[in-house]
């Protein structure tokens, strides 16, 4: 077909796993352009976080993504800490660690499990998810929850780690071990995934920085920026890990970028379980928040959270408003796929490990 012509796809599309629309310009199979329509999931939950006071907003935070659901909670707490000046116990800082590297090791797997199933690798995919409910055990058994953890508050933990849970973690990580470095073995030699992967949807590092991406997407273009690292917050300073990055900016490496970082955070829980001192896990009483305005940032599994408050003195925010991982990541969509195949459209959206609940607040 020697025409161009234009194909809508989305909001809703069996291929893509989030409700994201684009107008896509394509010659034969060949894409040649794409606009990105966005707002399809608009919730209006920064307006109901001026409706609600402190405490309620932990809860109403968790809920505004599933996948990176400990990220929200904990990064508004920190902004409410940074205004009021809390000083969170150092237990407490390690828990909250805890939390967010268990969130991160299953989103990662979930996203490299449906990227399996994007190449038509079902068998890989199914295994991927079922190593994933490793950690998904995890939770319930800590948190009493598989998705939504409730582990953060102001000033503190709503959780606590005995030495029998400490055994169940260890247990738990033990055994994802083994797993994890099978599927990077996978990754790394299967011819499938190495001819779907390798090559497609390439973010160069010079467009990487003009779209300012975040995440496993900038970290895979060459950028290896880590706000666990840049800023550390909670107790990553006091932890050993590297910040994992790679150059092609293609696909596959955003798949093994996450891989790694997977077996990371199985060694940073590791670390916190062995380091965690004795102490309290919260505040004795609640803080009043003082007028004022603070900000907070964290690395979710997507990349950096950013999280702003602004207090009247009363006991609901004034403003708050969060800008996440995906609102910098979907435009550089634009680079990644001109050129690409119809076919890879969906790979490509997913290697971005997009999350529109997050960005279409």
């Amino acid at each position: 077909m020697s025409g161009t012509y234009t194909l809508p796809i989305g909001p809703l599309h069996v291929a893509l796993e989030e409700p994201m629309y684009f107008d896509i310009k394509v010659k034969g199979e060949t894409v040649e352009s794409l606009g990105l329509s966005a707002g399809h999931v608009h919730r209006g939950m920064e307006s109901l976080a001026m409706q609600r006071n402190y405490l309620q907003n932990v809860v109403l935070t968790e809920r505004v993504c599933s996948l990176c659901s400990n990220s929200h909670p904990s990064t508004y707490c920190m902004a409410v800490e940074n205004l009021a000046g809390i000083m969170v116990p150092e237990r407490a800082q390690y828990l909250r660690v805890i939390a967010d590297e268990v969130k991160r090791i299953a989103s990662h797997l979930f996203n490299v499990g449906i990227m399996a199933h994007l190449v038509g690798f079902d068998s890989l995919f199914m295994h991927a998810m079922e190593v994933r409910e490793i950690m998904q055990d995890v939770k319930e058994g800590v948190y009493g929850n598989r998705m939504n953890l409730g582990a953060c508050t102001i000033g503190g933990v709503r959780y606590d780690i005995d030495a029998e849970m400490n055994a169940f973690i260890r247990g738990k990580l033990e055994e994802l071990k083994p797993h994890l470095e099978e599927i990077y073995g996978i990754y790394t030699t299967d011819p499938l995934i190495l001819k779907r992967t390798t090559g497609v949807g390439v973010l160069p590092e010079a467009d990487a920085r003009r779209y300012g991406v975040v995440g496993p997407v900038a970290r895979a273009s060459g950028i290896a920026y880590d706000v666990r690292k840049k800023t550390p917050y909670c107790t990553y300073k006091e932890l050993n890990f590297d910040v994992q990055w790679d150059t092609k900016g293609d696909v596959h490496s955003r798949a093994l970028v996450r891989l790694r970082e997977a077996v990371d955070s199985v060694s940073l829980i590791e670390q916190c379980l062995e380091q965690m001192p004795e102490g309290p896990i919260e505040l004795e009483r609640f803080v009043e928040i003082p007028e004022g305005e603070a900000v907070a940032r964290s690395e979710a599994p997507r990349g950096e959270l950013f999280y702003y408050l602004r207090s009247d003195g009363s006991d609901t925010p004034h403003r708050l408003k969060w800008r996440v991982p995906t609102y910098m990541n979907w435009e550089a969509l634009q680079t990644m796929m001109t050129g690409c195949q119809v076919a890879d459209i969906p790979l490509i959206v997913n290697s971005i490990d997009p999350c529109i609940s997050c960005t279409e607040r």
